[in-house]
């Protein structure tokens, strides 16, 4: 029993990690109308830019300070300079320029950084907190699911109480009819790409800190982004939460239940049955 509690324990708390990754993915889906291919690929270039920036800090987390903004304007200058001139041309200009963009981030990685693991080191990383006599929760582990929640919470009250979230919102809902209202939709759609990037920024971090990277890390956590948006429903911010929870504890759980090495397979079936059952998502009207 106290080793199912604590899978499930594990699961939420990595729900809430897979929950930050999805979010910029889901984003994207739902205003900007594409497919982001290099989304897994700005994930672990910010790994890599905070461990340059913790050669000098020393602190993983403090280098959010430097890396999101950085993954910000990334993602400002990616939308704006390519991706804005071939929206409204079909699905796929912007496909094919996302998968030009990940080979690109992927070889430069690899050129400058080799094929070596890597990961951020932190002291938290082996501090826990035990309830009870062999049930525990690691602090990294709790730090990035709360800070997962807060990203979504934070990132929703930003799109109701802003005047660029309500643009962003309105943008996604109708936009001719945003465009009429005078909002700039070019430069809308390159803030949001921009935010997203910034979740992505702020999730690869903390994941660089839990687990190894490598320069084509990015197609794993493509598809659990992919996943995450499949089971909560293209641009529900708050859907994406339950379904980072709903991924991970899918993994955890039915890693538990039926040995380790079954633990991937077990998500991506629940995934295949979302897909059958309910391709919309589950907050999706």
């Amino acid at each position: 029993m106290d080793g199912l509690i604590q899978s499930i324990i594990q699961g939420v708390l990595i729900g809430g990690l897979y929950a930050a990754v999805g979010l910029g993915m889901s984003l994207i889906f739902g205003i900007v109308k594409i497919t982001n291919l290099a989304h897994g690929d700005f994930l672990v270039l910010a790994c890599y830019i905070s461990l340059i920036v913790t050669g000098v800090i020393h602190n993983p987390i403090i280098t959010l300070v430097i890396v999101v903004p950085i993954m910000f304007f990334i993602g400002f200058g990616m939308q704006k300079s390519m991706l804005n001139h071939v929206i409204g041309r079909g699905d796929e200009p912007p496909l094919l320029i996302t998968f030009g963009i990940s080979i690109i981030v992927q070889n430069l990685l690899l050129y400058f950084f080799s094929a070596n693991s890597q990961k951020l080191q932190s002291t938290l990383a082996l501090k826990s907190f035990n309830i009870g006599d062999r049930i525990y929760i690691p602090y990294l582990w709790l730090i990035a699911c709360l800070v997962g929640v807060a990203i979504i919470i934070l990132l929703g009250m930003y799109m109701k109480g802003t005047y660029m979230g309500r643009s962003i919102r309105a943008t996604s809902d109708d936009t001719e009819a945003a465009q009429l209202m005078g909002v700039n939709i070019k430069s809308t759609f390159a803030i949001a790409m921009g935010i997203s990037m910034m979740t992505a920024g702020v999730s690869g971090v903390f994941i660089g800190m839990l687990f190894n990277f490598y320069p084509s890390s990015g197609s794993s956590y493509l598809i659990i982004a992919f996943a995450v948006v499949v089971i909560g429903g293209i641009g529900n911010i708050y859907g994406t939460l339950a379904a980072g929870v709903i991924f991970g504890l899918a993994q955890v759980v039915g890693g538990f239940a039926f040995g380790s090495s079954y633990q991937q397979l077990i998500g991506y079936v629940v995934l295949l049955i979302m897909l059958v059952v309910r391709p919309q998502g589950l907050f999706k009207n």
